[in-house]
């Protein structure tokens, strides 16, 4: 183990164009994605408060979060003050918002944040204003946008972590292609940048980043070993294209590590892809071959007992072994906007590819 490759953590958030372009195709066959879509009419009041050349409402709707908890701490407010886009922002007025299992990191205080807080991490709308010392977008542009607060009719978000949505992409295949395919990308090229034949390991392949990185890894030309909870989630899994799948509840497939053995001819496999964090994670280090690589992104069972991971974390094996560092790199990493900078039109490519299945939107 002392021999392996510098592990990587690196933020859930990644570039926008060639993803929304690829992701199409996937959105088309068998969508899962939960969103909030804002279907709630602007209310008609006369308190208006102007900002740049148009004017919004003084007051909005927007989903609250004043303390830690459990779901029962979402508070919805009907007169919750619009924010006003400062230098370097826009005020976008959403159609769609993300609903994303990160979101309940927040929420639980797993990931620390002020409160009170309005969750959600991405959405697509229309800008509705321009703050000051602010180019390149105007009113009336139609974007989708990486930040916070997008549980709300309207949100105020960098310009550096916004992006202009081309024309023939539906708001739903945005919110399907968006954030988790900006991950997805950012996983599978330069984290570590994937090969034909190369053997991976992804943990939750049936997610909502699995979903979409088991197709990607695919039309890579890699083998994929894709691990679920359940009979009906390894049927998609393998419906995808997955070469092994793992059903980690089953009594066969209760000693995954010796599954992945067998399948690589007991090298173990070239990189794994792991969002499920203290379940896992001891595993997947079995589980890699000598020199490997590890991607963890999430913590959907728990933080990692003695390697809590944050928004951003490398660590390499001999810091695993002993002297272990914790390094966190606050919410949103100045690598978002680099990363939305190189990969947007990628994302973009996604969401209108005919050959990527998205996970269907349910609107609520």
């Amino acid at each position: 183990m002392t021999n392996m490759k510098p592990m990587a953590l690196i933020p859930t958030f990644t570039p926008l164009t060639y993803l929304f372009t690829m992701f199409r195709s996937l959105l088309r066959s068998n969508p899962r994605l939960t969103v909030l879509r804002n279907h709630i009419t602007p209310p008609l009041v006369n308190q208006f408060i102007p900002i740049r050349t148009m004017s919004v409402p003084a007051t909005m709707k927007a989903v609250v979060v004043e303390e830690t908890g459990g779901p029962e701490v979402l508070k919805f407010k009907t007169s919750y003050p619009v924010p006003t886009p400062r230098a370097g922002e826009l005020l976008v007025r959403n159609n769609i918002s993300g609903v994303n299992y990160i979101d309940t990191y927040f929420r639980t205080g797993l990931y620390p944040a002020p409160k009170p807080e309005v969750l959600g991490r991405e959405g697509a709308g229309i800008v509705a204003a321009v703050g000051p010392q602010t180019s390149g977008f105007q009113v009336g542009d139609r974007v989708a946008w990486l930040s916070t607060g997008g549980y709300a009719e309207y949100t105020a978000v960098p310009i550096a972590q916004t992006a202009k949505i081309p024309d023939g992409i539906s708001d739903e295949d945005i919110m399907a292609s968006f954030l988790s395919g900006l991950t997805v990308l950012a996983f599978a090229k330069e984290t570590y940048p994937v090969q034909k034949g190369d053997w991976v390991l992804l943990h939750a392949a049936a997610g909502g980043a699995g979903f979409l990185m088991t197709q990607i890894l695919k039309s890579i030309g890699a083998n994929v070993i894709g691990t679920a909870g359940g009979a009906e989630k390894c049927a998609l899994v393998k419906s995808l294209g997955a070469d092994v799948v793992i059903d980690y509840r089953s009594e066969e497939d209760k000693d995954w590590v010796k599954k992945v053995k067998e399948a690589t001819g007991g090298r173990g496999v070239d990189v794994v892809y792991d969002s499920v964090g203290k379940d896992t994670w001891e595993g997947s280090l079995e589980a890699v071959k000598r020199k490997g690589t590890i991607v963890w992104f999430g913590n959907a069972s728990g933080p990692v007992p003695p390697l809590p991971l944050a928004y951003g974390l490398s660590l390499s094996i001999s810091e695993l072994a002993g002297d272990t560092n914790e390094i966190s790199l606050g919410n949103l990493p100045p690598s978002v906007s680099r990363l939305l900078a190189r990969r947007s039109s990628d994302t973009f490519r996604l969401a209108k590819s005919s050959n990527i299945t998205l996970m269907s939107c349910s609107t609520c």
